[in-house]
């Protein structure tokens, strides 16, 4: 994520290089406020990174060589999770990965603007995760389930 993170933060600033018109400006508010509720608050508070923290724990407990070998697959609930999830994390992986090659057809500043929303979801992402992995491990009343069948 904190690649990702450089790498988008990046485009995002050189959009505020560029003339900006109103509409503009209120795009790049919208993508900011949005992007931070519907994939940081909601996507990543609320259901990634809670359930991703405590498959961390459980693996810790439960290692298996295959487990292992493939722990960010399986943290991220790929495999060894009740099917429905399972099935909802591959659709949304597939989503994800269409919805970023379509924004890479997009010019600047519209590209820069979703850009700023993405780089606010992650990183608000990317701390939750680390909240919850050390409730995970240190906090007593972390009860979160990992979804193993």
């Amino acid at each position: 994520m904190g690649g990702a993170i450089y790498r988008l933060g990046g485009i995002a600033l050189q959009t505020l290089d560029l003339s900006l018109s109103w509409y503009h400006w209120l795009a790049l508010a919208f993508s900011i406020v949005f992007m931070g509720f519907a994939e940081g608050y909601r996507g990543f508070q609320k259901a990634f990174s809670p359930r991703v923290a405590a498959r961390i724990h459980y693996l810790s407990r439960n290692v298996t060589p295959v487990r292992l070998l493939l722990a960010p697959a399986f943290c991220m609930g790929y495999f060894h999770i009740q099917r429905r999830r399972q099935i909802v994390t591959v659709c949304l992986t597939l989503g994800i990965i269409a919805l970023v090659q379509l924004v890479h057809l997009l010019a600047q500043p519209w590209r820069g603007i979703v850009d700023a929303g993405v780089v606010v979801g992650l990183a608000w992402g990317m701390v939750s995760l680390v909240i919850f992995t050390l409730q995970a491990f240190f906090g007593a009343d972390f009860n979160h389930s990992p979804e193993t069948p």
